[in-house]
């Protein structure tokens, strides 16, 4: 389907916005919109960039929150652990190895020994010695001993421990213990001195198992995000996750080079952030899509703008150039609208037409009653296609005469509000027109007067003749009457030739009163050729010269009126024969009748002479009435004959003959069907 053709309104509002600059402030307006855009996209970046920083420095905050617990943890309990074994240490060098004989060990639950977290809990103290300076010691001695043989560097270990116990008089730890193959296990020994003055008595030495130590020291809570792992004799550390990197701690207890790794698990940070991030990020595209779609909306809106300048402009344009007056007015009759043509038409302002009802300040008031009957008609019915003629009266008083159309003034879904008028001042085309119908009239009088001056012409110039004829004959014979001269016969004669000649004055006057009332011609189915040679045979008559006929050999048929035609020949030949003579030479006419070489059904009646011929400049003017190149001549006889040959619908012109060199009249007549019907009218 091909796309539809834009209305021309489309091209006119297309040309208004291709001529038409932006306005600084629709400019300014975009910039802004733009502007806003960039910021908020800016302050998403920028609240992404310091979410994630302050994420990061969340998490290495709790991070160094939970190694700083996690050390102080371990430091509480470990110092807990020392003073614990300090007292089974005094208990120990009090009792000596009856400490041992008939009583629970020391950690057991029902033991009346003070136990912090560690010596309680099952698993992290898996050996217990008293191993004294002199005489035997007590407990788990042999433990202390297979350390010491399974491994050099546990034999080191524990003799260092015992070195600093002995000499810095303090606890120590020593650790990680071997195994024979020499891998670190997770065992740890603890001994605590017991002074008596300046006099080592012995000293308490614990077996513990640091796994189970650590797994005692952490509470559920802390192990809900991360994981903690003992790290003996540098182990690699756990391999980092996607939240975040393992980090270690120490654990601070001399002698030892234990380490605690601490693996985050799922999330570390709070997700409020995040969520108050998503919550904000999605009223920020809420936001954008809002700017996009009022954006959108501005530039319909613009487009629209543009549109309605434009029809205003054309409207505008339209109200200053046209000259036809506009109204508009609705239903009730009240005028709504005029524009300038209007006002100017009839000297009113629109502020004093607007608003007004009928009757009109503009109506005549010996008209008020039929324009009040009008204007209800145009309003219940409008006005026909050729509208309305009436008059209004200009402020100044005179009449305009107007022509008026109706088109119902309708809303966009087909509501009739009113009508809209167009007038148009008509006042110079009426006068015009009557103007017109006063020279009508006067040249109708002298059309009249011309005509009755042709019919007295052509009467006289037909007349003559026959006329003249009967006074002749008239004066001849009463010459010989009164002579006695003349017999019967020979007065037969002449009174028949007077009859005939006063019968042909009266065929004259018939016909010239037909052709003068224009009425119906006699046409009839005739033959040309014998009417041509009658004619011919009476003018030779009359002028008393031959004419040399060349007619066809056949008939030729035509329609028309014989007594019209008959004249036709007979003034062609009588006017050939008078210029004839006017040649210096025996005169000579020929009359030929022939089919027109260039017009199919048309029939030629030519008649030539060896005379002067007509001139040049008199050829455009021959057929006019009252014209004549003859001396004394009337100017009838070729205006009577142009005449009967358009009566024939054909046509007569004028030329000189390549033959006699003389002047040549050709008629041109239409031929007869075959079947056509007797008579019709002209």
């Amino acid at each position: 389907m091909p796309p539809p053709t834009p209305p021309p309104a489309d091209d006119f509002t297309l040309l208004h916005a291709s001529t038409r600059s932006l306005p600084d402030r629709s400019r300014w307006t975009v910039l802004w919109m733009m502007g806003l855009a960039v910021l908020i996209v800016a302050a998403v970046v920028a609240l992404v960039w310091y979410l994630n920083r302050f994420e990061s420095e969340e998490e290495e905050r709790r991070r160094g929150a939970d190694a700083q617990w996690l050390e102080q943890s371990v430091q509480f309990h470990f110092r807990r652990l020392e003073d614990d074994v300090a007292q089974q240490a005094r208990q120990a060098a009090l009792d000596g190895p009856l400490a041992w004989s008939g009583r629970t060990r020391p950690g057991d639950a029902d033991s009346d020994l003070p136990a912090g977290l560690l010596q309680r809990a099952e698993g992290v103290v898996l050996a217990q010695a008293w191993l004294t300076e002199q005489g035997p010691g007590g407990g788990d001695v042999a433990a202390w001993y297979e350390d010491v043989a399974r491994h050099e560097d546990n034999r080191q270990a524990l003799q260092t421990l015992q070195d600093i116990v002995r000499g810095l008089r303090r606890a120590s730890y020593a650790g990680p213990m071997r195994t024979a193959e020499g891998e670190a296990t997770d065992r740890v020994w603890l001994a605590v001195p017991y002074f008596d003055g300046t006099r080592l008595v012995g000293m308490y030495a614990v077996q513990l198992a640091m796994r189970q130590a650590v797994d005692a020291l952490l509470p559920p809570w802390f192990l809900q995000k991360q994981t903690v792992r003992l790290v003996v004799d540098g182990a690699p550390a756990a391999p980092a996750t996607e939240l975040a990197p393992p980090y270690r701690t120490v654990m601070n207890l001399p002698g030892t080079d234990l380490l605690l790794e601490v693996v985050p698990q799922g999330a570390r940070t709070s997700p409020v952030p995040r969520i108050f991030f998503l919550v904000a990020l999605l009223f920020l595209l809420g936001m954008l899509a809002a700017l996009a779609a009022l954006r959108r909306d501005f530039g319909k809106r613009q487009q629209v703008q543009q549109r309605l300048q434009a029809e205003v402009a054309l409207r505008t344009a339209m109200e200053g150039s046209v000259t036809i007056g506009m109204r508009a007015w609705d239903m009730g009759g009240r005028i709504l609208y005029v524009n300038d043509a209007f006002c100017a038409m009839l000297g009113y302002s629109s502020e004093e037409l607007r608003g007004t009802r009928a009757p009109l300040p503009y109506w005549p008031p010996e008209q008020a009653e039929r324009l009040a009957a009008l204007h209800q008609s145009v309003i219940r019915q409008g006005t026909q296609p050729e509208g309305i003629e009436v008059q209004f009266r200009h402020k100044s008083g005179h009449l305009v005469d107007v022509l008026i159309h109706e088109a119902p003034l309708t809303t966009a879904d087909g509501t009739q509000l009113g009508w809209m008028s167009s007038i148009l001042d008509i006042s110079e085309r009426k006068r015009a027109q009557q103007l017109a119908a006063s020279q009508q009239e006067k040249l109708e009088a002298s059309a009249r007067l011309v005509a009755v001056g042709e019919v007295a012409s052509t009467l006289a110039h037909e007349l003559n003749q026959p006329l003249g004829a009967l006074s002749s004959f008239a004066s001849g014979l009463l010459n010989r009457l009164e002579r006695g001269t003349i017999t019967e016969s020979e007065l037969q004669a002449v009174v028949r030739r007077m009859a005939a000649l006063a019968e042909r004055a009266g065929g004259v006057t018939q016909r010239v009163n037909a052709f003068a009332r224009r009425r119906e011609l006699n046409l009839k189915r005739l033959d040309l050729v014998p009417l041509v040679r009658r004619a011919a045979a009476a003018t030779q008559e009359t002028h008393g010269a031959a004419l040399q006929l060349q007619l066809q050999g056949e008939p030729a048929w035509v329609r028309g009126d014989a007594l019209l035609l008959e004249h036709l020949v007979h003034n062609l030949c009588g006017n050939a024969l008078d210029w004839a003579r006017r040649a210096g030479q025996t005169p000579q006419v020929q009359v030929r009748l022939q089919p027109c070489p260039g017009a199919p059904g048309y029939l030629c009646l030519a008649v030539a002479d060896n005379g002067p011929g007509v001139p040049e400049e008199a050829q455009a003017r021959i057929f006019d009435a009252f014209f004549s190149t003859k001396e004394g001549g009337m100017g009838m006889g070729l205006a009577i004959c142009r005449s009967i040959a358009e009566a024939h619908h054909g046509r007569i012109l004028v030329g000189r003959d390549a033959l006699l060199g003389g002047a040549l009249f050709t008629a041109e007549l239409p031929l007869a069907a075959a079947s056509a019907p007797s008579s019709f009218s002209a």
